[in-house]
This record gives C-alpha cells, structure tokens and sequence, in this order.
C-alpha cells in the first residue's frame, strides 16, 4: 500500500480542531486561547527524531540529553520519595509541576466538564500563580485520598507527604513513621489531632495543658470542645520550666478516661524553656494518657528534635505538630502532623471534611526541592551560629544600658534580655515598658516581645495573670527575640544598631518625662502656700 501522506495545512488544521478554547478548561469567557494558555509538556523520542530533521541531529540529541537528565532527576524522587542531596533549579522544578499539572483533568486537551467543581479558573493570573493545579487535594471523606479529577496534583501532595517526613528525620526526629501536610496552619492543625483522639476517648473532657502563653495553644483546646486543665509552672533560675509535680497532681486527680491527652510544648519564647516532654511522654506511658507536642518551630532545631525523638524512644507521644512556615520559610497556611503510629495520621487525615486547597503542599514542594537536604543542613548550622552571634550581642548591648541576658541554656531558638531599669523609669512616669515594643515596631524591627510582668490577660474567658512571661509572677521585665531560620548575621547587625539606638532615646525619653513632671510638681507646690508649708513641716 501506499504510504500516507499529510500535508503541512492539514497537519496545523488537525492540531486546531484539537485544541479547545480557554472558555471550556479555564474558563476564560473570552473564549481566546492565549499562548500560556497549557503547560509545556516534554517532547518524546518520536518528536525529537522528527527535529533533528530541522535543526540537524547533533543539535536535537544534545537537547535530548538534557531533557534525559530532568526525567533522571524526577525517576529518582518518584522512585525513592526522598529529598534530593542537592536543590533542584527552578527551570526543572518548574518542568516537573507543567508536567503534573498535564495530569489533572482540567488541562486535559478536549477534556468538558459538567460539574460544579471542574478547576474552572477565571483569571490567567490566578491559574499561573497555581500552576493550573486548581483541583485541591483528597475527596470528601479523606484529605490524603488520590483525587480522581487530578491524579497530578495528588501525586505531588502524596509526595510532598514522603519530602516532609524526609526532612523530619534529617532533623532529629528518626523514629517518626508517617506526616500529613494540612492546609492550615498549626493551631488548627492540633485542633484537627485532638478531634481525631476524641473519637478514641468518647469520655474525654479535658486537656492537661502546662503553661504556654501563646493565645493560638489555649484557643485550640476551646475551639476543639476541651476544657483546659493549666498547670502552672515553675521558676528555676531565670528559666520558665514545667513543674511535673503539679503535672501529676492533676493527673492522679482524674479519671484517665475523662482526659484527652497532655499538651507539651517543645519551641516556645525565653524565658520560657520547652516542656520537659520526655519525663511527659514517661509519664503518659504508665498512666495511659495520650501525649501531643506542640513543635511549632522546633524542627529547625536540633534540641527540640532530640526531645521528640527521645519522648517517642521512652515513652508515649502520639503526634507532634509543626508550621510549614516557621521551618522551612514559606508563606503561612500550612502544618505538617506527624507521628510513629501511621494508623493515628490516616485517622486524622479521614477527619478533615471535604477536600482541601494544594497551595501549603504546592508551597512546601517546591521549597523542599530547591533546598536539598544539603541545602536544609547548611540553614541550619548558619541558625545556630546566628543564635551565638545574636547572644553575644545582646549581652553587649545589655552590659552598656545596665541590663543583662537572661539564663535560658533549655531554649535553643529564643533570648531574652531584662529590662529592669527601663520598667522602672517608665513606672515613674505612669507608662508600661511595652511602649518599648512599639519604638521598635515603628523603627522597622519586627518580632521582639516586650514583656511586662504584671499583665492580667483573659483569652476565651480565663483569666491569666503574668501574661506573655508564662508565670504569674515573673521577677523582671524583659525582651525577648528569636535566632530563627534564615536569619544572618548581618541581620543580628542592623537590628542590634537600631535595638541599641532605639533603647537609648527610649531612656532619653521617660528621663525627660520624669524630669517635666518635677518641674510641673515643684511648680504647682510653689504656687499654693498652704501645700508649700505642709510639704516642708518639719
């Protein structure tokens, strides 16, 4: 027979009548299709035959050997569903998510929707800002579910699962078996694990809670229907410690049943030190009381990953949460729970209703992939020579305004300096030395705490006393600030010389206020002869 033939007019013809317009996959009402309109997809053996019969063959196998050493890189992480040692670029990151987001029924050439959810997006803008990965994640039942309409953005959510966990375990934390990436960030994240464990303890009321004055920890309890049992804490030295004795009063004085687990927390602000959660997790596994930790930013460092790890080797702990933003530097939104009990995070998983946004894990999988785990390993050695650095100097700064830095050895992550002579200048003047705080908000430094020791606070009706300092009665006034991931030296640098500055004219200031206040005084004494004369009785 003869061989057929196709004409280059009636190839591109063909190729039209294939390709629908924007109005039926993207729901562009203009009904043009624009030029970014599909992700790129990659030529195979076939296509890159055919150009070398335009660019000439050495050119087309030299490209063919490039793209060959993109698909290595994705066989491998499909493969073994670890962290890469070395980051990706962004080019082959970008390649691999054209790649997934092809796989999702939205971007399926011909593919017609009838439904109310069909990844139908108006704007150009808001699909490339998703890479056209505008399915979600899960089904109603079950947010770690493959999703049938978008097996792309399922696989990359199942993956950025095994990158977490990988990455857990780079940190510390060996013994964790399985995580779950939320789309929420942490405080919703230990709701969604505290309503999984009532499910098991259908008795359960209350939560046992040692002290940590971070408004999000408390309001998880209430918002998940608990009634907090606050154990006070204790005061070694300078440090903020969990008093296990009060811990086990408490305990013994209730039914087990009617406990839903203890809340230790693991990153926290000095003075506050984290939860002693090995002797919790001891504790938990004699008297059969589930553990959770609140690990918000602990991942970064490797003290609180050695608590973990150790509270899961001796004792019991069921799940420990942590934001995706705090650890890896992405934007807020998302949590990550893990635990040594898979059937614990399955459980958790089937209990989140409906089906969830992609973004956190879109987020976190290709920051996971830029990094590297050599890249991770790096940022966090840079974090503890920054937290060096960044005490020294604080200590210097303090040595020069008469203030010292706390003693906080249990705290990795956050310092604390006193304030002692400045809370005393501003209650000479009716001020609170908070106003500190907000001196240095104006002057572009962000993230201190200024701590007053007398707060009173209420947060969902209970009142606190101390507030911000985890102790109702702290003995000074203080500021603390965090060494955290990503910060540098240069930053220690800049915010020391306005931190400095700023706590100058801050003394500058309350010293003239004071000093107005005699002039108005002596004044108002010199005019009234009958004050005069009382004032001066012998």
């Amino acid at each position: 027979t003869a061989p057929t033939t196709t004409t280059t007019e009636s190839r591109e013809s063909s190729a039209r009548a294939e390709q629908p317009t924007c109005s039926r996959a993207h729901g562009n009402n203009t009904g043009v299709r624009t030029p970014d309109a599909w992700p790129l997809h990659s030529m195979d053996a076939a296509a890159f035959d055919l150009a070398a019969g335009i660019v000439g063959s050495a050119y087309a196998k030299q490209a063919a050997e490039a793209q060959r050493t993109q698909h290595h890189r994705v066989r491998n992480l499909l493969t073994h569903r670890k962290l890469p040692d070395s980051g990706w670029s962004d080019a082959t990151i970008e390649h691999l998510l054209s790649e997934l987001s092809a796989m999702d029924s939205n971007n399926f050439l011909g593919n017609v929707g009838v439904g109310e959810r069909e990844g139908r997006v108006y704007s150009q803008l808001v699909a490339r800002r998703h890479f056209r990965l505008s399915h979600g994640v899960g089904r109603s039942g079950d947010i770690a579910a493959i999703q049938p309409k978008a097996a792309g953005s399922s696989l990359m959510a199942q993956l950025t699962a095994s990158l977490a966990l990988d990455i857990i375990k780079e940190s510390g934390v060996k013994r964790a078996k399985a995580c779950l990436v939320l789309p929420v960030a942490t405080g919703m994240g230990m709701v969604m694990t505290y309503l999984t464990l009532r499910q098991q303890r259908p008795r359960a009321r209350y939560i046992v809670w040692p002290r940590i004055d971070q408004k999000t920890c408390f309001k998880a309890i209430i918002s998940a229907g608990f009634e907090p049992l606050v154990i006070p804490n204790e005061l070694e030295g300078d440090e903020v410690r969990t008093d296990m004795e009060a811990l086990e009063r408490v305990l013994a004085g209730h039914d087990p049943e009617t406990i839903l687990c203890v809340v230790t927390t693991v990153s926290c602000f000095a003075p506050r030190a984290p939860d002693r959660a090995v002797e919790v997790a001891e504790l938990c596994k004699r008297l059969e009381v589930p553990h959770v930790a609140n690990n918000a930013y602990g991942l970064q460092a490797s003290k609180c990953t050695h608590l973990i790890n150790e509270a899961l080797r001796v004792g019991r702990l069921d799940a420990f949460v942590q934001s995706t933003d705090k650890n890896f530097m992405v934007p807020v939104g998302g949590s990550i729970i893990a635990s040594e009990n898979k059937k614990l995070i399955e459980d958790i998983s089937k209990t989140y209703p409906g089906r969830a946004s992609s973004t956190p894990a879109t987020d976190l999988f290709i920051t996971l992939l830029s990094m590297g785990s050599q890249g991770y390993r790096q940022l966090l050695a840079q974090r503890k020579e920054v937290y060096k650095y960044c005490s020294q100097k604080l200590g210097e700064v303090a040595a020069k305004h008469g203030e010292r830095v706390l003693e906080t050895k249990n705290n990795p992550i956050s310092m604390a300096m006193s304030l002692e002579t400045l809370a005393r200048d501003a209650a000479a003047v009716g001020k609170d030395v908070t106003y500190f705080g907000s001196m240095l908000f104006s002057r572009r430094v962000s993230g201190t705490r200024v701590v007053a020791p007398a707060t009173k606070k209420t947060v969902c009706g209970h009142a606190f006393e101390g507030f911000g300092a985890s102790l109702k009665e702290y003995p000074a006034a203080y500021v603390c600030v965090a060494a955290a991931i990503g910060m540098t030296k240069d930053d220690v640098d800049v915010f020391m010389e306005r931190f400095d500055k700023t706590l100058a004219k801050c003394r500058a200031q309350l010293k003239a206020s004071a000093a107005a206040q005699d002039v108005t005084s002596t004044g108002s004494a010199a005019a009234d002869p009958v004050a005069s004369s009382t004032t001066t009785a012998p």
